[in-house]
């Protein structure tokens, strides 16, 4: 009877464990073996693997595809190395054993490294230690692929535009529009980058709408003729409440590409795509979405990208759905979109007539085509509504929402038709 031998350490250790590798490559270790006691040796193997899978559940079928990118194989051997009979390698204790190993990833496309809900991209070695009359002893070392995308081609550098109008209804009754317009200067970035968005709002409806803006990966699983899509919101960013009968504008609103990993676009099974969506959100109506494709890549001249900031991005994703619902949403409270330099404006009214302290203010809400907003000094009366300027005793104070910007003037307030 063989009695088993005790292996204290079996590894693979690569040269530069925090590399992340490119196409064509070469990717270099050592698988590294240690015995408590004499220990013979019939080989040292490895396999060398890159593979992308998807795998989800369809009802009662299971959806399920591979394809392959990597696979080489070795066996190895040591420099100097000591055999016995049938040219076995003694290994004795107190020795650590050293078995090199190096090969070239393929050129072309390869599918960057990727794990995901319903499925991943892999790459890794995995050594063998085959002793005679002993189960073969296995070991396993992931590593980093990225495929290179550079955003410096004419195709990636080119602006992107889109625009967009929506009829909003009441019970069936038309009650204007919101229109979307919007331009960014390029598809390509990278991490870090920043995206200036310009874009242009009108809203003829009698609701208050809010514009904002988000990045977002579409991950695509294929298997069986099945597709399977997740989206995720990544960062966002949002503008000003855009009230009836009124226009908004964004100049250069930047929105930063955070840490996310390059599009995988050369995959068969699996994609990752991403987009800035640009959306006005409509009480009580479905948003309007403006969809503008992006390209995250992994090169980009704008600034120098290193291995080492590649390795940063290796850390696995979280994969939420978007929160963007098509369900109609409840209409904003007032008190909250009143701008900040207006509740300033409120607190300076109060000094500047020595009756006004016994007074209280109402402004009044004013037809769309108006321009101004004007108060009445009532006893007691608790109403507030948004205003665009008003006037208060013998001072005319007028409020830019656009500018952000107070005036004051001496001129004599001019009555307001109710």
């Amino acid at each position: 009877m063989v009695m088993f031998k005790k292996i204290k350490s079996f590894e693979v250790v690569f040269n530069d464990p925090e590399k992340v590798y490119g196409s064509g490559e070469k990717v270099a270790g050592r698988v590294i073996v240690e015995v408590c006691e004499v220990t013979r040796v019939k080989a040292v193997r490895i396999l060398a693997c890159g593979v992308a899978k998807v795998l989800w559940m369809q009802g009662s079928q299971q959806c399920k595809q591979t394809s392959e990118y990597l696979r080489y194989e070795d066996t190895l051997l040591l420099e100097d190395q000591p055999t016995g009979e049938n040219e076995m390698v003694i290994m004795r204790p107190g020795n650590k054993y050293e078995y090199k190993f190096g090969f070239e990833l393929p050129q072309g496309p390869l599918g960057t490294s990727y794990k995901g809900k319903y499925g991943c991209v892999d790459y890794w070695v995995k050594a063998f230690l085959d002793r005679p009359s002993q189960p073969t002893q296995e070991t396993k070392k992931n590593f980093e692929v990225v495929d290179l995308v550079d955003v410096n081609t004419p195709d990636l550098m080119a602006p992107v535009s889109a625009k967009k109008e929506k009829k909003v209804s009441c019970m069936f009754i038309p009650d204007g529009r919101v229109s979307v317009s919007a331009r960014i200067d390029r598809k390509g970035f990278c991490e870090g980058d920043e995206i200036s968005i310009h874009a242009d709002f009108e809203n003829t409806c009698s609701r208050i709408v809010v514009p904002k803006a988000a990045i977002v990966a579409r991950h695509t699983y294929l298997a069986n003729g099945q597709t399977k899509v997740l989206t995720q919101k990544l960062s966002s960013v949002r503008g000003n409440h855009i009230i009836s009968g009124t226009c908004a504008s964004w100049r250069g609103k930047s929105l930063r590409v955070q840490k996310i990993r390059p599009s995988i676009l050369g995959c068969n099974i699996l994609r990752v795509e991403y987009s800035l969506l640009i959306y006005v959100s409509v009480p009580g109506s479905k948003k309007v979405i403006l969809d503008l494709p992006l390209v995250i890549g992994s090169r980009s001249g704008l600034s120098s990208r290193t291995s080492s900031m590649a390795s940063r991005t290796s850390s696995e994703m979280s994969w939420v759905d978007l929160n963007i619902p098509d369900t109609p949403e409840a209409p904003p409270c007032y008190m909250d979109i009143i701008p900040e330099a207006l509740q300033t404006a409120r607190s300076l009214c109060m000094p500047l007539s020595s009756s006004s302290c016994h007074h209280l203010l109402i402004l009044r809400w004013i037809p769309a085509s108006s321009t101004t907003m004007c108060s009445e000094q009532v006893e007691e009366k608790k109403q507030l509504y948004l205003p665009v300027s008003f006037c208060l005793s013998s001072w005319t104070l007028t409020f830019s929402e656009t500018q952000r910007s107070l005036q004051w003037s001496v001129a004599p307030p001019q009555p307001l038709t109710p």
